[in-house]
């Protein structure tokens, strides 16, 4: 079979596992203990409005029939009305997912700057004061929660300092980068912590290979070894973790932005949430869950591109 062959069966996989989610993912909306019509309309409101108001958005049918107009909506490119907006379900993702694509697209470019340097700096140096002082920022990292390491970051450098705002997105070019500073750096550094341990162990690893050690013994200078043969071989392995940990990468967005107050997918979820607007929910989980698969899909294609060796 052709190596590429996996594209065209991957996303026939993908069908089943996006509709276990898409069950979940009702499932667990449907649970949470409230009504969104008294919610939206409080506690005086009449038994006729709140009739209508289940009736407007299909909240008097049984659970069955809210998941197949779910579905359908689905199918048909929609993804129905908000209860608490009172608009199109779509457009609202719409005005919220640039935010969140700035978030971790710069999230995840600055923590590969910190974690390829620091890496290649403690392998190529192994015992050393740098290699242990790596090691210890790669360990204390992945025991910060990103809240906690939020809001620090916000007294030193908002409050403390003033260099950077305290929230908010910006509205021209120059004001959303200076806006996500923090937030960037607030993911990239937990994220960063994961790819230089995962990375530091590979270039260990590759220096001892065989490429490396006939590298040597045709007398290439160690940087020029380790620069052609140790990092390339090395680099795609922490590209894999990094797809595979997308997911956490982005429950860790839903944070940033309530910390930040960045209007982004995020935090619509969270308020959605908490108002039992069902269909903003399910609709921004299913972005989320696609985002996550088709990252991983990618992965995959760039490393049997990258390593012809590899079969999927």
């Amino acid at each position: 079979m052709h190596r590429y062959g996996f594209v065209l069966k991957r996303p026939l996989q993908m069908i089943p596992v996006l509709f276990g989610i898409s069950v979940i993912t009702f499932v667990l909306v449907r649970s949470i203990p409230g009504d969104p019509a008294r919610l939206i309309l409080g506690t005086r409101a009449t038994p006729e409005a709140l009739a209508r108001v289940r009736a407007e958005f299909g909240l008097d049918q049984s659970l069955a029939m809210q998941y197949v107009y779910f579905l359908k909506n689905l199918f048909q490119g929609e993804m129905g009305r908000s209860i608490l907006y009172k608009i199109d379900v779509l457009g609202l993702v719409l005005q919220r997912i640039e935010p969140t694509l700035v978030l971790v697209a710069g999230a995840v470019l600055l923590s590969l700057l910190i974690a390829v340097p620091l890496a290649s700096l403690s392998a190529q140096r192994p015992g050393s004061l740098a290699d242990s002082a790596v090691r210890f920022f790669s360990t204390a990292g992945l025991g910060l929660p990103n809240f906690w390491l939020a809001i620090m970051l916000i007294i030193l450098f908002s409050v403390g300092l003033g260099w950077f705002p305290v929230s908010g997105y910006g509205r021209t070019l120059p004001e959303k980068l200076h806006h996500m500073v923090l937030p960037w750096l607030t993911i990239a550094l937990s994220l960063s912590a994961v790819l230089t341990r995962s990375l530091r162990a590979t270039l260990v690893q590759q220096m001892r290979s065989d490429v490396a050690l006939a590298a040597r013994a045709r007398g290439l200078p160690e940087r020029i070894i380790f620069r052609r043969h140790v990092l390339p071989n090395s680099i795609l392995p922490t590209l894999n973790l990094l797809a595979v940990n997308i997911g956490w990468l982005i429950g860790g967005t839903v944070v940033v932005e309530q910390v930040f107050a960045i209007p982004g997918m995020g935090q619509l979820l969270v308020r959605a949430i908490f108002s039992r607007d069902y269909m903003v929910v399910q609709s921004v989980a299913m972005a989320f869950a696609v985002a996550t698969v088709i990252v991983n899909f990618t992965a995959d294609i760039l490393t049997v591109t990258v390593d012809p060796r590899v079969k999927l």
